[in-house]
């Protein structure tokens, strides 16, 4: 449960917040909101003080329907904000979120630390031996489809069994390659319908058998404004309350845009978990 960051430890067993940081004009809910230098430096430091250990910066937007980026305008995106949040906040430990191995590689060199793809490899070719090469922590993600398709008509036999299997595949792969520090992610909203969603997250704990430590992405997205019947604007409330299932389930890392009320999911869970080996007087 303990991954190195440019030469900084971080233990997994207590629970992280990675704060998402979207360099892009179309992403679902801060799609815009980031662009400008000084913007991203605000935001980064209100995750920082709100206690997000990962700053997770993307330069295309994932949401369903959405058009692939060319690597070089994400480049052109994170880069920059790379650079320069590093020398505002030299010791903040960044996360590039891209399924693009040139992406990742320019990203790492100016100092990003891990590399979260949403395509666990499959949209390029290059990814998993270049992760293999930079020797950065991985975060893979389930997608059935491309974020153009992934949500026309997603079917699974049994989407718990299929997506543990796919994880599993990929693990085998990885291992083969030499990727040692790898992070798992179910893909909630990635090739999912409501029902699997809610199928994945109340059987999560399955996952562990996998040997990695688990990331959930579940921040107010659709899978919660459809059952309580809000937009993303209105999504924190049932997103706290999912956050905390998946917390008391086990999970690793919490990927959000609300890092304070995600940060109190973990107190309370942890110092729950804790009551649970107190001997009692």
């Amino acid at each position: 449960m303990i991954i190195n960051c440019n030469s900084t430890s971080i233990n997994l067993s207590q629970g992280h917040v990675m704060g998402v940081l979207n360099i892009t004009p179309d992403s679902f809910y801060d799609g815009g909101k980031f662009m400008e230098d000084e913007k991203v430096l605000t935001q980064t430091k209100r995750m920082l003080d709100e206690g997000a250990s990962f700053i997770d910066i993307g330069g295309a937007s994932s949401r369903p329907g959405s058009d692939p980026v060319s690597p070089k305008e994400e480049i052109e995106r994170v880069v920059p904000a790379i650079s320069t949040i590093l020398k505002s906040f030299p010791k903040v430990v960044i996360s590039i979120d891209t399924t693009s191995s040139i992406v990742a590689e320019k990203a790492v060199e100016s100092g990003a630390a891990i590399v979260n793809d949403i395509s666990a490899g499959t949209a390029d070719k290059r990814m998993l031996e270049t992760v293999s090469s930079l020797g950065v922590p991985y975060i893979a993600m389930h997608m059935q489809g491309t974020p153009k398709t992934m949500q026309n008509n997603p079917t699974y036999q049994n989407v718990v069994s299929d997506v543990f299997a796919a994880l599993e595949r990929f693990c085998n792969r990885a291992s083969q390659l030499g990727i040692e520090q790898l992070i798992l992610d179910p893909g909630f909203g990635f090739g999912k319908t409501l029902s699997h969603n809610y199928q994945l997250i109340n059987q999560l704990e399955k996952f562990h058998s996998l040997g990695c430590p688990l990331l959930v992405g579940v921040s107010r997205k659709s899978m919660i404004q459809k059952i309580v019947d809000v937009d993303a604007e209105n999504a924190l409330n049932g997103t706290t309350v999912i956050h905390t299932i998946a917390a008391q389930k086990g999970a690793s890392i919490l990927r959000v845009h609300d890092v304070k009320e995600a940060v109190q999911v973990f107190q309370l869970v942890n110092y729950l978990n804790q009551q649970e080996s107190t001997p009692t007087t």
